[in-house]
């Protein structure tokens, strides 16, 4: 039987090995080696140079309880979970929702496709067998199939004699298999579980390797150039950055001595900090789930969504937010738990820091940014949060936090532009992007940033409360110090509790 690498190794990578010249490198302490070895019929291989138990932290629990409570969920009735349990696949038997799904009755799986189905789909799908509603629900559930795609760049003589431009395209292409790796898998892996996608992401730097190697061994003029390359990709993605350590030290040992090594993980960036959240949350699988939804989002904003990755990174998995709005009981609790936090964040606040614009200033500014992205993963990652969070937004309104209100308004806000569609209206006018209404227009309109929120303004002059501080600090720079009068008066007036 044919090995992982060996199953799923391009064509073009078995013809390079074939003519290849193989050396002994030198490796590093906790380095795996890349020692080839010679097949039978003369194929060249090499042993992997990357190995996920190695690249990703190890996680370490008594008791993985999320397993159970797969189970439980997988025989409940409760659709929204049961999909997220198939997505993420935190179980170690594949067949494992399969043969779950399959011991349902007829009912409960025809209600579990339909409610994954469009209404037009119900009379073809009604035609399908129970196996084949089981297959097609996993479909559904289940993230797309992995597409592989090789190692595309190859060192070539004279392409080139910018060694941070080498670096940079080399990072480049290494930030694009990173890409292709679903946020799911990621977390399979950070748990222990066997990812396809993070084990071919590993095995397309070791093609880098292979290449890198083979270049440097007939082209050794060369190879003072990469060892230029290496000094750029020591910021840049650790993984490629050590398959062009090992090449070098394989290739010329001397010229690459007094290269420095790293033996930390290569995805601990993400991994770290996913496998503490779990360890840190309270075991309940659906809450957690819930909660890497959100995660998956900001996952691709932060890494997936950018021109530049950042290796160096944390995931940042605070959900401060989402956790609010869990262990909330209304939304009109959830209001009053973000003006807690407000009048807290509000108490420091004095003319000297609105003046200054000092750190005061600064946080409160942050804050309202920050819950403004919250909101908007929220509801991109649970769309079924949204109509709380409009309630929500209603009850700020009426008890006039314009802090919380105008954050969780923007949010909201980005939210229904990610959800629009054109709609066809005439044909004089053609086709509009309409979004979808997010609260009354009392509300919404106090976010128009026309004239300097001129709409805010006037609100907050005739019912004051927690103030939305970027207008009046604008305010200020425009007009003066003497602009920011009737805020500190409605502040002195109603002053603000810790």
């Amino acid at each position: 039987m044919q090995s992982f690498e060996e199953s799923w190794i391009d064509p073009s990578f078995k013809s390079f090995f074939a003519w290849s010249t193989p050396v002994s490198p030198r490796t590093s302490p906790g380095m795996s080696p890349t020692v080839p070895s010679v097949a039978s019929d003369a194929t060249q291989s090499y042993r992997s140079l990357f190995q996920s138990t190695s690249e990703i932290p190890r996680f370490v629990v008594t008791y993985r309880w999320w397993e159970d409570e797969a189970t439980t969920v997988l025989w409940a009735f409760n659709i929204p979970d049961m999909k997220q349990v198939i997505r993420y696949g935190l179980f170690r038997d594949e067949n494992f929702p399969r043969n779950s799904l399959l011991s349902r009755n007829a009912d409960t799986i025809d209600t579990f496709l339909v409610a994954l189905s469009d209404p037009r789909e119900h009379q073809l799908l009604g035609n399908l067998s129970h196996l084949q509603r089981v297959e097609e629900i996993l479909r559904r559930s289940s993230i797309p199939p992995f597409q592989p795609v090789p190692w595309s760049w190859f060192p070539s003589p004279g392409y080139s004699s910018d060694a941070q431009a080498i670096a940079a395209t080399i990072d480049t292409e290494s930030h694009f298999h990173f890409t292709r790796i679903a946020f799911e898998e990621i977390v399979r892996a950070s748990l222990g579980y066997k990812a396809v996608s993070v084990e071919w992401f590993l095995l397309q730097h070791t093609a880098l390797y292979v290449h890198l190697l083979g270049h440097l061994h007939a082209y050794p003029e060369e190879v003072p150039l990469y060892v230029e390359v290496e000094e750029h990709l020591r910021t840049l993605s650790p993984f490629a950055h050590r398959a062009l350590v090992q090449a070098l030290l394989a290739a010329q040992p001397d010229a690459a001595q007094n290269i420095p090594h790293s033996n930390k993980p290569g995805f601990e960036f993400i991994a770290g900090p996913i496998q503490s959240l779990w360890k840190d949350q309270m075991p309940s699988l659906t809450t957690i789930l819930k909660m890497f939804n959100v995660l998956a989002i900001r996952f691709r904003r932060q890494y997936i969504h950018t021109s530049k990755m950042d290796w160096k990174q944390p995931f940042d998995t605070t959900i401060v937010f989402l956790e609010d709005c869990l262990n909330s009981t209304s939304p009109v609790d959830l209001a009053c738990t973000l003006t807690n936090v407000d009048e807290v964040d509000y108490t420091d606040l004095t003319r000297e820091s609105l003046v200054a614009e000092d750190a005061v200033v600064q946080r409160i500014l942050a804050n309202w940014r920050i819950l403004s992205t919250s909101v908007w993963e929220c509801c991109s990652a649970l769309p079924d949060l949204t109509p709380y969070l409009r309630e929500c937004a209603q009850t700020l309104y009426t008890t006039r936090n314009y802090h919380s209100l105008t954050a969780v308004l923007d949010g909201l806000h980005r939210y229904a532009i990610s959800t629009a569609r054109t709609r066809g209206l005439n044909n004089t006018v053609g086709e509009m992007v309409v979004l979808d209404p997010i609260l009354p227009l009392d509300p919404v309109i106090l976010t128009s940033p026309d004239n300097n929120y001129a709409a805010y303004r006037q609100q907050y002059q005739e019912y004051p409360g927690i103030p939305f501080l970027l207008p009046h600090l604008r305010e200020q720079q425009q007009h003066g110090e003497a602009s920011l009068q009737s805020l500190l008066q409605h502040l002195q007036a109603t002053p603000i509790k810790p």
